[in-house]
């Protein structure tokens, strides 16, 4: 996919169908996202190596206490907690195998806690610029702190949470049933390591409600961490940490749509969205957001609308993150993020079929959708 997406964006820049000039600013205004990318990959990563993952999913099996219904509930939470600190990819590529493990250990059903991992890894990645590229791209667009966005944005996180942990328990009540025998609980490798990398995720938080930029933090934490890895696990640093793959895909992908709006993209995208910023417009923002995503991929569709949807007011392009991050959950290329969960789902054994995956979309994301939408009305 990166290959094929770096191919038409270097097509795009040489046949002159996108001016240089224009590939510079698209260039410049993705810089800081593509190093926030790359340094948030690094953080996850070694935060993997760290055992940070497996020790908080242990901690989950403990807390139950063998009621199955409870350890649903805190898997749950726990994929929230990593979709917000660490972003939606983290959750689907290092969460999902975690938890599939656990469930096979534990003897119980994997597709209750495979669905509520990527589906929280979308509809909780609402809350900070960290939690997905999309808000990284809107909170730039729109010029806001990161407070005022997630002023804006909690009781829509809030909603969208609430109710995939409500729609996907009800689904799968009778796989929840039961309970299990609980394990004894395994110690820590390297007890420094794992402390010192749970508080460097952590410190996000903090360091971007206090007025920090979140590429800066996100660096700043990532490189702190690097150094702690040189001293203490020096054989962890290697090259594969870094996602230049998709660090490419994301520069080609944002080159690729400035062409198409460049030739006449954004007159179609007007043509089906209302203007002003009422709760219904937001309905029709977040639900071409969804849509779009569903049948183009999240990201390519946050770009392509995000120029319409910045013009009518910080309402319409925050309605539009709402449909482009919980909006796609209907088919399986919806995301990157779905697309990276399946594959973990299949290298565990676990195969979720495109119709099971988009009867469930089909099901709950209308609901998550309009109701999230509704929220940010409020907020």
């Amino acid at each position: 996919m990166w290959r094929f997406t770096s191919l038409a964006a270097v097509a795009a820049v040489a046949t002159g169908l996108l001016p240089w000039d224009e590939t510079s600013d698209v260039t410049r205004r993705m810089a800081p996202i593509l190093l926030f990318l790359v340094a948030i990959t690094v953080l996850a990563e070694l935060a993997e190596v760290a055992m940070v993952f497996d020790i908080a999913a242990r901690e989950a099996v403990h807390l139950a206490r063998g009621r199955t219904p409870v350890l649903f509930l805190l898997v749950a939470g726990l994929a929230t907690l990593t979709t917000i600190l660490l972003g939606l990819d983290t959750t689907a590529v290092l969460l999902t195998p975690v938890v599939l493990s656990l469930a096979a250990q534990l003897q119980l059903s994997p597709l209750p806690f495979a669905m509520v991992t990527v589906w929280l890894a979308n509809t909780a990645s609402l809350l900070l610029p960290v939690s997905n590229l999309t808000n990284l791209l809107a909170l730039r667009r729109l010029h806001l702190s990161p407070h005022e966005f997630f002023t804006r944005m909690w009781l829509p996180t809030v909603v969208s949470v609430v109710l995939t942990v409500v729609v996907l328990g009800l689904r799968y009540h009778r796989d929840l049933r039961g309970a299990y025998e609980v394990p004894q609980h395994p110690g820590v490798t390297d007890r420094l390591l794992f402390v010192l990398t749970t508080l460097a995720c952590l410190g996000l938080v903090p360091g971007i409600m206090l007025g920090g930029d979140p590429t800066i933090v996100v660096t700043v934490a990532a490189a702190a961490l690097v150094v702690v890895f040189a001293v203490r696990r020096r054989a962890a640093l290697r090259f594969g940490l870094l996602p230049w793959r998709l660090t490419l895909f994301v520069l080609g992908l944002a080159l690729v749509v400035e062409t198409v709006l460049r030739h006449g993209g954004d007159r179609v995208v007007a043509a089906v969205t209302r203007e002003g910023d009422g709760l219904g417009t937001m309905l029709d923002v977040a639900g071409v957001g969804a849509v779009s995503s569903n049948l183009l991929n999240n990201l390519p569709a946050y770009l392509v609308v995000e120029p319409d949807a910045a013009g009518g007011g910080p309402s319409r392009l925050l309605a539009l993150l709402i449909g482009t991050n919980v909006g796609p959950l209907v088919l399986l290329w919806g995301s990157l993020a779905t697309l990276l969960w399946r594959e973990r789902c299949k290298a565990r054994g676990v195969e979720v079929s495109a119709r099971h995956f988009a009867a469930m979309g089909l099901l709950g994301v209308p609901i998550v959708l309009v109701a999230s939408t509704a929220a940010l009305s409020l907020t």
